[in-house]
């Protein structure tokens, strides 16, 4: 018989973070570098935990040079070839297949199986078309804060993969214990996103479409196989200019957050983290 969870579930839209006492004088006492050692492979990883996704029109060459001169990273697309990778770097990495999960029992077997770090969501991203087309999916706020849970509790490392929309909702995945947020949507229509700039009724636009689109599987496969359909849109984002001034607010914004609740770490985020429930986000009148 099919099995109804009746516990309440949440999204980054459905909470606030509550402020708390601070001794923080100014957000440029904020730290927002972590440094961690891996369960499994032992290596040590020290920066500002912000990822770049693996997409093919944000996860570039270019994006990665930017992000780091701001101790970030990019998770670079894999349809880079060897060739374009001895034009770049002197190692070529390896390829993986990964998927991503929402459920702390996938959390711990993968962790156990010997992953490091584990991507946690399905179906939140932008232009990610999964929970309509086949019904399957998780809100993202309560994925990410039952997965860290059981990661943390093995000492592994979860990456939250979608959702956000703005430096509030990074602010939050980090809160809820994500250890990396991914971000997608929030770095396309830049300079240095893969593609052309197009004029469209004299506006400025790039293309954005998830990896699972009709875009991408055609672009990279020829077809979408008979077997499947596209869980993906395209869409045109207006050109946003240099990434610079987005990482700039994206980090600005969490200095900001930690400022309010008393973290002088972003590490020290969760432990000061309560979320409140709410109906509203903003005063929209001027939206």
């Amino acid at each position: 018989m099919p099995r109804v969870d009746a516990g309440l579930k949440l999204d980054f839209k459905d909470v606030l973070l509550r402020p708390k006492r601070s001794s923080l004088k100014s957000r440029a006492e904020v730290d927002l570098k972590c440094s961690y050692t891996f369960r499994n492979s032992k290596q040590t990883y020290s920066g500002i935990p912000v990822i770049v996704s693996n997409m093919d029109t944000v996860g570039t060459f270019e994006m990665a040079v930017v992000m780091t001169q701001h101790a970030m990273f990019t998770a670079i697309h894999k349809h880079y070839t060897l060739e374009d990778w001895k034009l770049f770097a002197t190692n070529h990495p390896e390829c993986l297949e990964a998927g991503n999960v929402v459920t702390g029992e996938m959390v711990e077997e993968l962790i156990l199986s010997g992953a490091d770090i584990i991507k946690v969501g399905i179906g939140p991203g932008s232009v990610c078309t999964t929970r309509t087309k086949t019904g399957v999916g998780y809100p993202q706020l309560s994925a990410v804060i039952e997965c860290a849970d059981s990661a943390h509790g093995l000492k592994g490392h979860i990456i939250s993969d979608g959702g956000c929309t703005c430096p509030g909702d990074v602010a939050k995945a980090f809160g809820a214990g994500a250890d990396f947020v991914m971000l997608g949507g929030m770095f396309s229509g830049h300079t240095e996103c893969a593609g052309e700039v197009i004029e469209r009724n004299g506006q400025k636009v790039k293309l954005f479409y998830g990896m699972s689109s009709e875009t991408a599987m055609k672009k990279h496969s020829g077809q979408v196989a008979e077997y499947r359909a596209s869980e993906g849109k395209t869409v045109e984002v207006p050109f946003k200019g240099d990434v610079e001034n987005t990482i700039l607010d994206i980090l600005g914004g969490l200095r900001s957050t930690c400022t309010y609740v008393g973290a002088a770490r972003l590490k020290e985020l969760n432990r000061r983290t309560t979320f409140i429930r709410v109906t509203q986000q903003h005063n929209s009148i001027f939206s």
